[in-house]
């Protein structure tokens, strides 16, 4: 599904694109393998994918339906073995099924605005810029920033800033936006942007960039459903994963990071009895970590793509079902008894020491 728009808008840099093709390439070279981009955007990393692996068929999501428009047009050389299609990252079972895709091989996720809507001041993502009060990822459906600024209760708006933007002034700028909203209904962005730069202390508007910055991000978080959306998805596509498949996940701020970590991680672990000297059948890891916690960007890629600089990347692979995911009891690896005799460390405990990824 996509739009008519005449001259295709916005520019698109991939974020850590070599790194992100250097992780997936096993998984791209199985046979018959399918990739999923979940973010599809601008088509940036589907195309070096398609380019790169002449074999491999892409499925590309995206809710965004002028995004959609720029990567058909991007991709068309390629129509023979891509599936666009217009859905939230969330909906990948009812894709799959509608496709005839028992599994997927390799799938990318690249989270947060795309270039595209940051790019276009008529989106209403950008506090640098006037526009209406918009933030829709899919224009054809759901509410907008300007119905939550102006609709909701300031208890729920002081939520929404705290919890999605982790604005410790929240209470200050919703009484800002409060009042300025028993004058008139507040439209545009430059206005809100004003609102909150006025509401925030001098001395921390000093630092830490733009002030409206977390409260937009709160605000863009609220109207997509971002976060539920993200819970919702990756473990969904982790279920989708044929063995020796991989998938990478790309995030720029703290909320989703924690999400996919808790995601992840949790399929890297035992979940039988800690205390038994055998992995009981089914109980064993179904994922090994590709990377040491999460890789930040280089600073060469930060200096080409400023857009790169709050990037944190983690990916895994899929345990083939000969890795002990399945069939008989195997014994566990013998650990050493240096946690104070206590034996082996349950999921999530640390030893004295060491460092979260």
């Amino acid at each position: 599904m996509g739009v008519d728009m005449g001259e295709l808008r916005g520019t698109h840099v991939p974020v850590l694109l070599e790194r992100c093709l250097e992780l997936l390439a096993p998984a791209l070279r199985l046979p018959g393998a399918v990739h999923v981009d979940f973010t599809l955007g601008l088509g940036g990393h589907a195309e070096a994918v398609l380019e790169r692996f002449p074999d491999v068929v892409l499925i590309g999501l995206d809710r965004d339906t002028e995004a959609l428009a720029h990567s058909r047009h991007r991709l068309a050389r390629f129509a023979g073995r891509t599936h666009l299609v217009h859905a939230v990252y969330d909906e990948l079972p009812r894709v799959l099924d509608g496709l005839d895709v028992p599994a997927i091989h390799s799938g990318l996720f690249d989270l947060g605005v795309s270039s595209l809507q940051l790019d276009e001041a008529d989106r209403g993502f950008a506090y640098a810029q006037d526009a209406p009060l918009d933030m829709r990822m899919d224009q054809t459906s759901g509410f907008t920033a300007e119905h939550v600024v102006n609709e909701y209760e300031p208890g729920q708006l002081v939520r929404i800033l705290r919890t999605y933007g982790e604005e410790k002034f929240a209470q200050r700028i919703v009484s800002s936006i409060v009042r300025e909203r028993q004058k008139g209904r507040i439209t545009s962005t430059a206005r809100l942007a004003e609102l909150v730069k006025d509401a925030i202390p001098a001395a921390a508007r000093r630092t830490g960039g733009n002030p409206a910055k977390r409260t937009f991000q709160a605000l863009r978080i609220e109207v997509n459903g971002e976060l539920a959306t993200l819970e919702a998805a990756v473990p969904a596509a982790l279920d989708a994963l044929a063995p020796k498949g991989r998938l990478v996940v790309m995030s720029y701020q703290s909320l989703e990071d924690r999400i996919v970590k808790r995601a992840l991680t949790a399929r890297t672990r035992s979940t039988g009895p800690v205390d038994l000297p055998v992995e009981l059948p089914g109980t064993g890891p179904t994922l090994r970590l590709l990377t040491r916690g999460s890789e930040p960007p280089s600073e060469q890629e930060v200096a080409a793509n400023p857009r790169a600089a709050s990037v944190k990347l983690r990916a895994v692979e899929r345990l083939d079902r000969h890795d002990g995911t399945s069939g008989a009891a195997r014994e566990r690896p013998r650990l050493s008894t240096t946690h104070g005799g206590r034996g082996r460390l349950r999921p999530g405990e640390q030893q004295e020491g060491e460092g979260k990824a």
